[in-house]
């Protein structure tokens, strides 16, 4: 999923004559390492939930847990910027997500499922730092008038790291079958703690691997000569003195904020679901590894091709015509599966993932056009939207528990129609009068 910058430059900023390939090359690495880490909790939720005997409800407090430090580390990953500048805060933001890592090890060994709770958090602090430094020190490596061409390479490969992330994790943490609820519950004790341990530890290697190659990541990005460019600096001080409307007034701004909230509650929530749904005997009736792999290189994947086929058609058709086209067809996809079963089921819903690839950065640019000066702030209230990725999947997880994942699924319709609403109507730029 590629995300945006809290405090991006305005689009009256001038970046350099040609663009800084080298320093486009290594910032690009930071993208595929945040898309990978995020992918990877498609791989807990189905791990841990047997391990700790979680309802759905629960489990999706892995999502929730991550998602919410967007809304809270946001801001003051702004003003961390602001104090060490932006190739600093991307070395900060690589180091804490080594530690948050490095923490699955002692959470894995408890085992405890308050302490993987804490290391996700963690995780997602230094992620969060890393996207508020990363996009808009990208968008400023070049020319003003390839800024969006260059924000699309970095964010396919941001793709890249969310497709082929489920199809590792496949193999290094779900490789074993897990056990049914009522062997788990039969368990004695002793041999519970046992089992515990025994399926927690899978976890331990790839994460120790992930942690010590974001602090050598760190140590390159600290070592390398990123260039300096004006154009990625904040607003200077004086303009913050110039009177300025409130970006709390612009009706399509806040609309795409709640855009913003419910594309990435439908994705995470439809994502953290897909491999407990299609291991299902009337839906995909597949062993987890193997949901895995559909689930990295089809619904993951569809988004990164569906990424290179928007960046085209977008450059021909209206933004608000392709957005609209993509959650009607999203929406009708869910539908198909809730009213099926089989492969017609399993297909449709990994399908989804295709259509939403062009969503987030359409709705990001609908809902700031036309802000001028206040674009900075606007990209603050668009990104703190984020939360939707902890609120949305946490709501249906409670609906699985009552009434099974398929028909849980009603609530990422519901997104789409919304997104469908936005894209069609209320993206159109208008100011709400001030009271």
């Amino acid at each position: 999923m590629a995300m945006a910058n809290v405090k991006a430059p305005t689009p009256t900023s001038v970046g350099p004559a040609t663009t800084y390939k080298s320093a486009l090359t290594m910032v690009t690495t930071l993208f595929f390492m945040w898309g990978f880490l995020t992918a990877l909790n498609d791989i807990l939720v189905p791990h841990l939930k047997p391990i700790f005997d979680l309802s759905y409800a629960k489990v999706m407090l892995i999502q929730f847990a991550f998602f919410s430090a967007y809304f809270v580390f946001s801001l003051p990953s702004g003003k961390i910027i602001d104090w060490i500048g932006y190739k600093k805060t991307m070395v900060v933001g690589l180091f804490t997500m080594g530690l948050g890592a490095f923490l699955f090890i002692p959470a894995a060994s408890a085992p405890s499922f308050p302490l993987f709770l804490t290391a996700l958090i963690i995780l997602a602090a230094g992620i969060t730092a890393l996207q508020v430094a990363a996009n808009p020190y990208v968008a400023v490596l070049g020319p003003a008038k390839t800024a969006s061409s260059r924000l699309n390479l970095t964010q396919a490969f941001n793709s890249l790291g969310t497709t082929i992330a489920p199809y590792l994790g496949g193999i290094f943490i779900l490789s074993a079958a897990p056990k049914s609820m009522d062997e788990i519950r039969q368990m004695s004790a002793p041999a519970l703690q046992a089992y515990r341990l025994h399926e927690a530890s899978s976890v331990k290697l790839p994460y120790l691997g992930l942690g010590l190659a974001l602090v050598v990541l760190g140590i390159v990005i600290a070592m390398f000569k990123l260039p300096a460019i004006p154009g990625a600096q904040h607003r200077a001080s004086a303009d913050s003195n110039a009177p300025q409307r409130s970006v709390w007034t612009y009706r399509h701004l806040i609309l795409g904020a709640i855009g913003i909230f419910v594309y990435v509650g439908a994705e995470v929530s439809i994502g953290s679901f897909l491999i407990s749904y299609l291991t299902q005997p009337d839906i995909g009736n597949i062993s987890q590894k193997t949901a895995a792999t559909l689930v990295g290189f089809f619904y993951w994947g569809g988004a990164m091709v569906g990424r290179f086929i928007g960046s085209g058609v977008l450059q021909k058709v209206n933004t608000g015509k392709v957005l609209g086209a993509s959650a009607i067809f999203a929406s009708l996809l869910v539908v198909t599966s809730m009213l099926s079963t089989g492969h017609v089921a399993m297909w449709s819903i990994i399908l989804v993932g295709l259509f939403n690839s062009v969503m987030f950065p359409s709705i990001f640019t609908l809902g700031i056009a036309e802000l001028g000066p206040l674009t900075g702030d606007g990209s603050g209230v668009l990104v703190m939207a984020i939360v939707g990725g902890a609120v949305i999947p946490l709501l249906e997880g409670f609906l699985a528990d009552r009434l099974g994942i398929q028909h849980s699924l009603f609530l990422p319709v519901i997104c789409y129609l919304y997104i469908t609403y936005y894209a069609l109507v209320g993206s159109k730029p208008a100011r709400m009068v001030e009271g």
